[in-house]
């Protein structure tokens, strides 16, 4: 289980994501009015989690899916190649060779991980966005995939129990619980102690 900003790659995605997809207009309405939440953030006084909320919001809502599906494949394809990690796609690419099921667990959004998942192979569970009759109402769908959601989809979907080891790669406190499921964990590339 990987999560993917700032494990797999070198910085979070979901900003880069935010310029790459939303028009410019909404971009400098956005950067002034969410200026003070973005700086609380910051100052460790707002969760990310509200962060991300009101940016997915102001930056998506009324937005046709399409259009952000369509800006999802172009990021996949051309934008994160240039922020992985050597050391991380060195280590995905040795538990697919010793046959192991490879999952990124991230609080990204589908629209860019799902077109890279499918490029490298990956499994995926992650954040999505909400949408009706084709237009984004920006919200997320369901909870963000981070912290405990991370561990709730992930025992979802898997039987942990199946496996005779379990391997967990993460590099914040959002990424907690899911490291306290394996039997390696790894915070920030280093072996941790006292996992599952």
């Amino acid at each position: 289980m990987f999560d993917f900003d700032g494990t797999i790659t070198t910085r979070e995605m979901f900003p880069d994501f935010m310029r790459f997809a939303v028009t410019p207009r909404r971009l400098a309405c956005g950067k002034v009015l969410l200026a003070p939440l973005v700086a609380g953030y910051r100052l460790g006084m707002v969760p990310g989690n509200a962060v991300r909320a009101a940016i997915v919001a102001f930056g998506f809502r009324g937005v046709a899916e399409q259009d952000i599906r369509r800006a999802g494949e172009a990021f996949a394809s051309d934008i994160i190649a240039g922020a992985l990690r050597a050391n991380a796609m060195e280590k995905i690419r040795w538990h697919q060779a010793q046959g192991d099921r490879v999952v990124v667990v991230s609080g990204s959004l589908e629209a860019y991980l799902s077109p890279w998942c499918r490029q490298h192979g990956l499994e995926l569970l992650c954040s999505q966005l909400a949408a009706a009759d084709g237009v984004l109402n920006g919200r997320y769908l369901g909870a963000q995939c981070v912290g405990k959601e991370k561990a709730r989809l992930i025992r979802k979907r898997y039987d942990l129990d199946e496996y005779a080891a379990v391997y967990a790669y993460g590099d914040t406190h959002e990424d907690d619980e899911m490291l306290a499921m394996a039997d390696h964990g790894y915070f920030r590339w280093q072996a941790m102690t006292g996992s599952r």
